[in-house]
């Protein structure tokens, strides 16, 4: 596959492939760089694949990309509609040299529409999909989720998606196509469940008064004793009544889980019990049980926890600590073939994986297409 460098969820898309086992080659923009500053950076979208620095304006650097292409299964981009055409490396620019191709394109907002032109960032695209107005308490703004909804979980994942389905029918059909990904779409398809829903009266869309957006006492999140906090999804009821166990309560002296009435009153009799242990006291207290109690763990921290050291959930590459490869095959596990180069330290043999002649690389060179490497 050949990836046209981009930010966010791009290069997470490549990385995700990369990491199930597709030889992926990233070609970026050169750009200044300071050698000593660039290879001092330590990156981990980027990891897993060779990068070249390709000038994308100049003749020889699009014939370059377009030569790529023509042994490749796939290519993905980032860029607003209408910036690949212009490069010379659209849909058609590409296809006419390879017809199996898949072409896999990544926006927010879609390859057309009243708005398919206007920037904007994750916190915009999960918006209009009606994915950041119902997140938050009741009485308070919504609360934008990091940026994973719209980039990451509605953008690169559902790309890679399309792009595996698209290769896939190509194998069939003998045929490329182009796979477009909007943020907004696939935000929007994260709420699937909540459309089912509200279309069932089980759900209302004043925020905040839910049994999942923080209105019911049994899942929600209880700040401990040393300001740290634990989260709680005992949704089921053999669930709940290990809850209550172990918190030292009777559900016979409570009100009814499900009487949302009573809901703000058990949330402050809930936290008023987390108060009295530590959080690390309350994980002891629960672990083996079936209370669906866990410690809210910051990115760090997650990378010590005993079952994410077992499972390897977190590897390091290059020494930076940083999430691995998933899901995990049987037969083919995925790996990280190796660290992500800093950034401007171009990788000298990639063009030679692809067909490339040491000549042909250094003409490229020579001409001003190709950047120097400046790897140490």
């Amino acid at each position: 596959m050949v990836e046209l460098a981009g930010i966010g969820p791009g290069p997470f898309c490549g990385m995700v492939l990369s990491d199930l086992g597709a030889e992926l080659i990233r070609v970026e923009r050169p750009v200044p760089v300071n050698p000593a500053a660039a290879l001092d950076a330590r990156t981990v979208l980027t990891r897993g694949r060779p990068v070249v620095g390709v000038d994308l304006k100049h003749p020889e650097g699009t014939e370059l990309v377009l030569r790529l292409v023509e042994s490749a299964d796939a290519l993905i981009e980032g860029f607003r509609p209408g910036v690949a055409e212009r490069l010379g490396l659209g849909p058609d620019d590409c296809m006419a040299r390879n017809p199996r191709l898949v072409y896999g394109r990544i926006t927010g907002y879609g390859q057309d529409g009243p708005m398919a032109h206007e920037a904007g960032h994750d916190i915009d695209y999960i918006a209009l999909a009606g994915a950041l107005e119902p997140l938050g308490r009741r009485g308070e703004p919504p609360m934008p989720p990091l940026n994973l909804v719209g980039d990451f979980g509605g953008g690169a994942m559902l790309l890679a998606v399309g792009v595996l389905a698209a290769l896939i029918e190509a194998k069939r059909s003998g045929q490329g196509q182009v796979v477009d990904a909007s943020m907004v779409e696939g935000a929007a398809l994260l709420t699937t469940m909540f459309h089912e829903l509200i279309s069932a009266g089980a759900w209302t869309e004043e925020r905040g008064t839910n049994f999942l957006d923080t209105a019911a006492h049994y899942y929600n999140v209880y700040e401990a004793a040393d300001g740290k906090y634990v989260a709680v999804g005992a949704m089921e009821p053999q669930f709940y009544r290990a809850l209550l166990d172990g918190l030292g309560l009777s559900a016979e002296s409570l009100p009814d889980q499900g009487d949302k009435s009573h809901w703000p009153e058990l949330k402050e009799r809930l936290a008023e019990v987390f108060l009295t242990k530590s959080r690390d006291e309350w994980v002891a207290h629960f672990a083996g049980t079936d209370a669906c109690v866990t410690p809210a763990l910051s990115p760090t921290e997650a990378q010590k926890h005993p079952h994410n050291v077992h499972r390897g959930t977190f590897i390091d590459v290059g020494g930076v600590v940083q999430p691995g490869p998933a899901p995990r095959f049987s037969r083919t596990p995925g790996h990280v073939r190796h660290a992500a180069p800093p950034p401007g330290a171009y990788t000298g043999d990639a063009l030679a994986a692809w067909g490339f002649t040491p000549e042909e690389i250094k003409e490229l060179h020579a001409c001003g297409a190709l950047a120097e490497v400046a790897e140490s």
